[in-house]
């Protein structure tokens, strides 16, 4: 083992180079950690790669993590120069083994601006050291900022975009002049095919950067995943990827339903992480406040399921006299909006119970039901306050709320109906959580079922929590659950019950 200071510069200097060499050989590292080892116990580099593994021999981090520190800091005093090159590897090693080291990742912010290093390379490097640490609180910082370069170079690709298209329909006069001169040389074709391969180039350009969005929101929901499943209440991952839908998939529905339909399995098989549950509250809040908005004016046919009604419905209100085609198609947006939130409290107060009844006596299920339903409660007093302001208003909102409050039931279809009961583990909701149109959204045809007389079961009421809450105290065993269920029994008495 190494003694002076001499041998321990040449141990510590040949374990970085092993450490860089090993990501130059393999570049689908996906996972780092410390092998146990007290002692060198053979005349070999500390540094094991097996597969995609990493391991670092614990005997030579005492050695390792000193060194590369204080070089770092030398650097930053200016008092130890060091090239670009050495700077990033000795970060990387610092980082692998200290990831709370927040000078290490300033100076890797560095080095990403003067353009040594890419976004991507910081977000593997990041990914790498959550393996290990994975509520290091610098690390999800670091990787907003990066995130947040990602979308800046994004937002200066779309404004240079439009910034040519203004210059284009600026210079249409003069287009219009060279043409008419090109045809007179015999050169227009040439010039429209010029034109056309510059439109083709910045549409394949914007394809790009939406494609490359779209792979970065998908890796870091992955990355997120896999740091909650290795930290219980991880509130570091589970507030990163708040962040990420709300700067990167804002608005966009499809989206928040497909990580709401993957988070179903995930909660039922971590019943006790709050951070989990609380993460699938954000997603519902959101889909009801994206859904709850006027369609025809905030929707996009890439962001939102088509809600247009059909073409029959809007003669038949014409024949009848009912409403004009402006004022049909604006109501049944309206109800079919109505009911897909319906359908999504419907679905989560069932995953609720069917919880609860499967593991008794754990207090995050009955917070959860608790949320979820005093976010109802309270989206149904508005709606009743958008039916009474459309009845003053003389507009038709029917269908959707009945006469006394509660809410009529929602139009399921076949399909939709079969994936919303699919059990604790979501088997038959999880088997189609990318198809968006399929799952719970309605069908434009359901207004028809409801006038035929097929009803699904509704959803819940305010009437059915205490009977559901009688059912436990009537039957239950188990202390802890009972004692969840009396306050879970208090809070609708005092809370709901009050409350207009």
């Amino acid at each position: 083992m190494a003694e002076s200071e001499e041998e321990v510069d040449v141990l510590v200097q040949r374990v970085v180079k092993d450490i860089t060499n090993a990501f130059k050989r393999n570049p689908n590292i996906d996972e780092i950690g410390v092998i146990p080892c007290p002692e060198a116990r053979y005349n070999r580099s500390p540094i094991v790669l097996v597969e995609n593994k990493l391991g670092v021999e614990s005997w030579c981090v005492k050695f390792l993590l000193p060194y590369v520190h204080n070089k770092l800091l030398l650097y930053r005093q200016r008092k130890h120069w060091l090239e670009r090159e050495a700077l990033a590897d000795i970060t990387c090693t610092l980082l692998l083994l200290n990831p709370d080291f927040t000078t290490a990742w300033n100076v890797r912010k560095e080095l990403l601006q003067c353009g040594v290093l890419n976004p991507e390379k910081d977000l593997y490097l990041g990914q790498l050291a959550l393996t290990k640490f994975p509520k290091s609180p610098e690390t999800w910082i670091h990787r907003r900022w990066v995130l947040q370069q990602i979308l800046g170079q994004c937002s200066a690709a779309d404004r240079s975009k439009k910034r040519q298209q203004g210059d284009a329909e600026q210079g249409d006069a003069e287009r219009g002049v060279a043409e008419r001169r090109d045809a007179e040389q015999g050169d227009a074709g040439r010039g429209g095919a010029e034109r056309g391969d510059t439109e083709r180039g910045d549409a394949e350009r914007s394809q790009q950067l939406s494609e490359h969005l779209a792979r970065t929101l998908h890796q870091e929901m992955k990355v997120c995943s896999d740091a909650a499943c290795r930290y219980p209440s991880n509130y570091n991952a589970w507030s990163h990827r708040i962040w990420v839908l709300q700067h990167m998939g804002q608005g966009n529905v499809k989206v928040l339903h497909d990580e709401l339909s993957s988070m179903r399995l995930w909660v039922s098989m971590h019943v006790s992480d709050h951070s989990g549950f609380h993460y699938r509250q954000f997603l519902l809040k959101a889909l009801i406040t994206e859904l709850s908005q006027t369609p025809a004016s905030t929707s996009s046919p890439q962001q939102r399921c088509s809600t247009a009604p059909s073409s029959s419905s809007l003669h038949h209100s014409q024949a009848n006299g009912e409403l004009s085609e402006g004022e049909a198609a604006t109501d049944e947006e309206w109800q079919l909006s109505a009911n897909t939130v319906l359908q999504l409290f419907h679905q989560e107060m069932e995953l609720c119970s069917d919880l609860i009844q499967s593991f008794p006596g754990h207090e995050t299920l009955w917070s959860h039901r608790r949320h979820v339903f005093y976010l109802w409660h309270h989206w149904r007093r508005e709606q009743q306050q958008q039916q009474q302001k459309g009845s003053t208003n003389g507009e038709s909102r029917s269908g959707v709320l009945s006469s006394n409050g509660d809410p009529a039931p929602p139009t399921l279809s076949a399909q939709s109906s079969a994936c919303g009961g699919g059990g604790v583990n979501g088997q038959g909701h999880a088997a189609q959580a990318m198809e968006v149109d399929g799952v719970s959204l309605p069908d434009p045809r359901d207004s028809k079922r409801l006038k035929t007389g097929v009803r699904p079961p509704s959803p819940p009421a305010l009437p059915s929590e205490p009977s559901f809450v009688s059912g436990f105290l009537d039957g239950c065993c188990n202390p802890e659950q009972r004692r969840f269920a009396l306050a879970y029994k208090k809070w609708l008495d005092t809370v709901i019950g009050q409350q207009p």
